[in-house]
């Protein structure tokens, strides 16, 4: 059987207003690996003219990039390749000089999909690659276009594309290349202008969370980790960040800690947008989704993968590539939760994601193990810094990754991260490593009858004395835990019950 045939590879294009993109990724063991990324900035929606018409500079942009992604596609089964055009090939009167040329060099049709099949398929997309209960809203802005999606689980229940975006606004509003308050005023008036007519419709309707899914909203949240931030995006740090761009009298001086060349020029009309978004619709916080518009293409062509829970896939296919003993990970998942329970649940670990980040350690903790086990904890948070984690933010792969590290041997303090609190983040790893030891003998028949109570940072791990006496080995590694968890200011006690 052929590499194709076992393994299919697929791809999808989108021809943006202000990159072009191209995904190739392939099917495997129920999740999608990424093979390429290619994204070439081509400004197509710079090139409109007041009639709308593309200039043959801007096309002839495009036509060169799309002659890069012609040599990839040519491996890939047509039946499993995909290419979109978006706003501004929507909005260009000359779209069909442009189109004729792309579909020679590509040998294959590009279409040119609408408003709302575009705002449904970034929802596709954010569906199946970030977690989060509940109705959610999801907001895009691209070069031309900014996407408003509310939905739940895998269905949009209201989607509008509305005519902004952050080359069109950086053109309206920052034409003179100036940083000052009233060019900051008039773009995010006129972003509150534009949104207005849906205002009403969604607020009805509300959501319980709120994601970014553009390269806008991924730049803000680059800026602020490099700031020392944590990733959540809130109305405050976005004035914080408008405040520091006004600190530049010319756009084209632009620099904030965190901003990379290639989005400065579009950093300040994507803000103003944001911001607008923020105010009008009364936003708390905002997370960055894990795809959108290409991810939701892939997904359509796969519609097999469509799985309600999106964390319970990764962790399945996780398992499944790195032969990790899901019978064993269950154990310890199980025990880790009861333990969970005896503490106090949330009144121990009060963050809503808390019991989730505790299942998910405890079913990849061993990932490592496929490397080697000297050093097993050291190669699972390597893996799980930098796998692709659907349904984890940044932020949460990297505590998952900091707790595997540790989960068994020598203990030493968590490092800043920013999913949870720090009290809970050791709170969680204390769980954790208790869960692992004495789950050693990998069956839960074995386990003994035990009690674990909290009171503050006071752990007290009670099980009966003929146990203890009857399993020496983990009588002893409990004791050393004890030491070790005592000696990092974490009081375990461990009582023998007769």
């Amino acid at each position: 059987m052929s590499q194709t045939e076992s393994s299919p590879l697929y791809a999808a294009i989108d021809l943006g207003s202000n990159s072009f993109h191209m995904l190739v990724v392939r099917h495997i063991d129920g999740s999608i690996q990424t093979m390429a990324k290619i994204k070439r900035k081509v400004r197509l929606a710079a090139g409109l003219d007041e009639h709308n018409a593309l200039s043959p500079e801007a096309m002839q942009r495009g036509w060169d990039c799309l002659s890069l992604f012609a040599e990839r596609l040519q491996d890939i089964p047509a039946a499993n390749i995909r290419i979109v055009g978006t706003a501004t090939l929507r909005t260009a009167t000359n779209v069909d000089v442009f189109l004729e040329k792309a579909n020679q060099i590509l040998g294959h049709r590009i279409e040119v999909i609408s408003g709302d099949e575009e705002a449904g398929t970034i929802y596709k997309g954010v569906a199946h690659t970030s977690g989060g209960m509940g109705r959610r809203l999801v907001v895009d802005i691209g070069g031309a276009s900014t996407e408003l999606v509310i939905g739940q689980g895998f269905d949009a229940e209201a989607l509008t594309s509305l005519k902004m975006g952050c080359v069109t606004w950086l053109e309206q509003y920052f034409k003179d290349r100036q940083l000052n308050r009233q060019n900051f005023d008039n773009a995010i008036a006129a972003a509150k202008d534009t949104l207005a007519p849906i205002l009403e419709q969604y607020k009805t309707i509300g959501w319980n969370t709120c994601v970014g899914a553009s390269g806008t909203v991924q730049a803000l949240q680059e800026i602020m980790l490099a700031q020392g931030m944590d990733e959540v995006i809130t109305l405050a740090k976005l004035k914080r960040l408008q405040k520091q761009a006004m600190m530049t009298v010319h756009l084209e001086e632009l620099e904030i800690e965190g901003l990379t060349l290639e989005r400065a020029l579009v950093f300040p009309s994507g803000l103003s947008i944001l911001i607008a978004v923020f105010e009008l619709l009364d936003i708390d916080s905002m997370t960055l989704a894990g795809g959108a518009l290409r991810e939701g293409m892939v997904y359509e062509m796969m519609a097999e993968m469509r799985q309600d829970d999106i964390r319970a896939r990764t962790i399945n296919s996780v398992q499944t590539r790195y032969q990790i003993d899901k019978a064993y990970a269950d154990q310890v998942a199980d025990l880790a939760k009861t333990f969970y329970q005896q503490c106090g649940e949330e009144s121990w670990l009060p963050e809503a994601q808390a019991l989730m980040l505790l299942d998910s350690v405890t079913k990849l903790h061993e990932i490592g193990l496929t490397i080697d086990f000297k050093k097993g904890g050291e190669h699972s948070a390597y893996l799980l810094q930098n796998l692709d984690l659907p349904g984890y933010t940044r932020a949460q792969k990297h505590l998952l990754a900091e707790l595997a590290r540790r989960y068994r041997e020598q203990l030493t303090s968590l490092p800043e991260q920013h999913a949870v609190s720090a009290q809970s983040a050791q709170r969680l790893l204390r769980l954790l490593r208790l869960a692992v030891l004495l789950s050693h003998r990998r069956n839960s028949d074995l386990l003994p009858a035990f009690e674990l109570a909290a009171s503050g940072d006071t752990l007290t791990l009670t099980i009966a004395r003929n146990w203890l006496d009857n399993n020496p080995l983990t009588n002893a590694e409990l004791e050393i835990e004890a030491n070790r968890q005592s000696d990092m200011g974490w009081p375990l006690v461990i009582e023998a019950r007769d």
